[in-house]
């Protein structure tokens, strides 16, 4: 049974370069291409990259680094290598500082060597792996309820993937009060749920508009 690739979202409009990437990275890799930060935008939406490889300065003005905090806040655990030759070192800094930042910061002319190895340490150690590496940091730590929030997490994820499985196919508005009473949670823990995945790109932001998810748990505080 043939393994499936991991899938690389490369942003980047240089034909010349994104050829050497495609080259170099397709036959371990699946590759997407997006040639624009907000055509990069739209892609993730519909497929989730595995890693992304982001350049700075893009096609019809767009720069890569604008694009970083929206990216992240779709993709929080899918990891971003920059690649470019046009950061200050004080802007490669702030590109790898803060909730919304890349995994590592690599410059051009890119040593493809270099950039391999950096690929297969941010699929290992990276992305789902940071999940984990919580919650066995949690379980090290001293704190009477750790496992009590261990727990939680886990379910958490367990329940967000099975409420993603039930909405992925479906075209009508999910029924929050049905959710909650199927999983046997509260109505605000539902919507919390469906905030994550919408942010995290798991699903769709048509199936609940962010206004309509508002009023639903402006509803169940009253």
């Amino acid at each position: 049974m043939e393994t499936q690739k991991p899938t690389i979202l490369i942003i980047e409009d240089d034909d010349m370069q994104y050829e050497i990437y495609e080259d170099s990275l397709s036959s371990s890799y699946k590759i997407l291409r997006a040639k624009k930060g907000s055509e990069a935008i739209k892609i993730v939406k519909k497929e989730i990259p595995d890693l992304i490889i982001l350049d700075h300065i893009l096609e019809g003005g767009e720069y890569g680094l604008d694009y970083l905090p929206e990216i992240k806040e779709a993709l929080p655990f899918v990891p971003i290598i920059i690649v470019s030759g046009a950061l200050e070192v004080h802007q490669q800094f702030m590109a790898l500082q803060g909730p919304r930042r890349a995994h590592y910061c690599l410059t051009k002319p890119i040593d493809l060597r270099e950039l391999k190895r950096v690929i297969e340490i941010a699929l290992k150690e990276c992305g789902d792996q940071e999940i984990i590496k919580q919650f066995e940091a949690l379980e090290r730590s001293r704190r009477i309820d750790a496992q009590e929030l261990v727990s939680r997490s886990v379910d958490r994820l367990s329940r967000q993937t099975e409420i993603k499985k039930l909405l992925t196919n479906s075209k009508d508005c999910p029924n929050i009060s049905a959710l909650a009473r199927h999983f046997k949670v509260a109505r605000k823990t539902i919507i919390r749920d469906l905030r994550e995945l919408i942010r995290r790109g798991e699903l769709s932001p048509e199936i609940y508009p962010p206004s309509e998810l508002q009023k639903e748990e402006d509803a169940s505080e009253n």
